[in-house]
């Protein structure tokens, strides 16, 4: 299940998500990770929750980011829940590719896995791509 958080720059996206995983990190009997970009959420994540930055693995681009979410998946089956801050920043702004990327997250990762994403842009600058996620 892929779920999008939608908004632009500063409508509270990333402190949804926050909110989110650590309810999460509190209720679920799995593992809760959160992929980002420049771990400015760091401090205020429980611990329990697994944080990645993707500068540490100089992620760029969807193909790069895909492959890196699949290895994530595939290093630990209890995954649960997964949340993506600051995707369409790794892809270049490019939100018809982040339509993609989200179908190919869709035909790949386990059907237990719920997939969280912010999106920083307005809804109606969505592609229909992206959209049908909403």
């Amino acid at each position: 299940m892929i779920k999008l958080i939608v908004g632009s720059k500063g409508s509270g996206k990333t402190k949804t998500i926050i909110e989110m995983m650590n309810r999460a990190a509190d209720e679920s009997g799995g593992h809760i990770v959160c992929i980002e970009k420049g771990m400015k959420s760091t401090y205020n994540i429980k611990s329990s929750v697994r944080i990645i930055d993707v500068d540490d693995y100089n992620i760029r681009g969807y193909d790069q980011y895909f492959g890196f979410f699949m290895g994530v998946l595939a290093g630990d089956y209890d995954i649960m829940e997964v949340y993506l801050d600051g995707v369409l920043k790794v892809g270049n702004g490019d939100i018809e590719g982040l339509g993609a990327l989200l179908d190919k997250f869709t035909d790949i990762a386990p059907e237990h896995v719920s997939i969280i994403v912010t999106v920083s842009c307005e809804v109606d600058e969505l592609t229909e791509s992206v959209r049908k996620y909403l």
